[in-house]
């Protein structure tokens, strides 16, 4: 894939974080009125995902081919599932940025926890990054006033995990659009067992219902596909200092489109996990 020019990378990115940023006001948006389930908040944002993704890939080799709905596997297509519905369940407890946070701070520190198992040494300052980003994500989490609901908090974490684990499954892929529309494809039926515990909840509101949409096709295949554009353009180090900018831009939506305030606990925490992260990145690069 060539790399894109620097105005089109710039472009692309600019947009790709803001998606990324948008699923989170999105979700918050359609799930603390509510004016949709989180169940069908999830069907129909992995639904609409797929039908983007697949409709990106016929624009963009002008054919529909079936084998693209061959691609990736049901490890990986699980792994969204799980991501995608623990999201949506804890964002019925949890803040635009609070929830962010702690989906953020779960991926990074458990790619950073991967790569130390793997044999990864950190030095002075990147041992140092990890420390304060670890106290950052208790300190968010200890009790007091601003603290995340515990079930909302659990739910989250277990989302930053199975993206974790989506994301490293994936790191080998040379294809990562195809096997993501794959993987879409694959997870939406998934939603179907979720109806079974929770099929007395069923609401889907208008509003909710295209929230829902806009999350799936808009921030998610849109996002998704913008975002593997440019890519090929970045380092691994960029790519990962870029996303430190993501639970900012939630915080920011939050505070504009869903009217929520930001506490000193978290605008700390989110100085101290996100700083800590770009020091060990950054260090990884030197």
């Amino acid at each position: 894939m060539p790399k894109p020019s620097s105005i089109i990378l710039i472009i692309t990115t600019t947009l790709a974080l803001l998606g990324f940023a948008a699923n989170s006001i999105l979700t918050r948006l359609a799930l603390s009125e509510p004016s949709i389930d989180a169940t069908s908040f999830t069907g129909a944002r992995l639904v609409s995902g797929a039908l983007m993704l697949l409709a990106i890939m016929v624009v963009r080799h002008r054919r529909f081919n079936h084998q693209w709905v061959l691609a990736g596997s049901w490890r990986s297509a699980t792994l969204l599932f799980v991501y995608a519905a623990a999201f949506s369940f804890a964002y019925i407890q949890l803040e635009t940025a609070t929830g962010a946070l702690i989906l953020f701070g779960t991926v990074q520190l458990t790619m950073i926890g991967v790569s130390l198992w793997q044999g990864l040494r950190l030095r002075g300052l990147e041992q140092l990054g990890i420390v304060v980003a670890l106290a950052s994500f208790l300190y968010l989490v200890l009790p007091g006033l601003a603290t995340p609901s515990v079930t909302g908090f659990l739910l989250m974490t277990i989302s930053g995990l199975a993206w974790a684990g989506y994301t490293l499954a994936g790191r080998h892929s040379t294809q990562p659009l195809t096997d993501t529309t794959a993987n879409f494809v694959r997870a939406a039926p998934l939603v179907l067992v979720l109806y079974l515990p929770f099929a007395g909840d069923i609401l889907i509101g208008s509003r909710g219902f295209w929230l829902a949409v806009a999350s799936g096709a808009l921030a998610s295949g849109v996002g998704y596909a913008l975002w593997y554009a440019a890519l090929p353009a970045l380092s691994r180090v960029q790519a990962g200092i870029l996303q430190l900018l993501v639970p900012l831009l939630a915080a920011w939506g939050g505070v504009v489109f869903v009217a929520e305030p930001l506490s000193l606990r978290l605008i700390l925490a989110a100085a101290g996990l996100l700083g800590g992260v770009a020091l060990v990145l950054v260090r990884k690069q030197a």
